[in-house]
């Protein structure tokens, strides 16, 4: 499979350190950002393939992140996570396109694997396989 590009949005930083770094330790290129704002400035700014976005963050959520998001590169596969899941929040990110929703704390291998399957969507969605 080709190398691809992954986003990693989430306020708690000591998460998102170590999942960034656990992450550059598999050879995957990862960007980590600590909020929603700057989660869609860096969509904008580089070419990700895929976002790992927590749904509970200060400011803009990550319901709304995602909404903005998939109306500015609706392409980009979004996995949505949380340590305080809801039903609701789960349902309501699959509505807007979240390709897949995990919760906290997630074993690396099912995250790896779950940005394995967004991936292989956006090139059958691109029509590149």
């Amino acid at each position: 499979m080709d190398k691809f590009k992954v986003l990693v949005v989430d306020d708690e930083l000591d998460f998102l350190e170590t999942i960034v770094k656990r992450l550059k330790a598999r050879k995957i290129e990862v960007t980590g950002v600590e909020s929603g704002f700057k989660a869609l400035d860096a969509v904008m700014a580089q070419d990700v393939d895929v976002v790992i976005l927590d749904v509970k963050m200060p400011g803009m959520d990550g319901i709304e992140t995602l909404r903005e998001m998939k109306k500015k590169k609706p392409l980009v596969e979004v996995i949505m996570l949380t340590g305080h899941a809801s039903v609701e929040s789960g349902i309501q990110g699959m509505q807007l396109g979240a390709f897949d929703y995990v919760m906290k704390p997630v074993a690396l291998d099912e995250l790896l694997e779950k940005m394995r399957q967004a991936y292989e969507r956006k090139l059958i969605n691109q029509g590149k396989v």
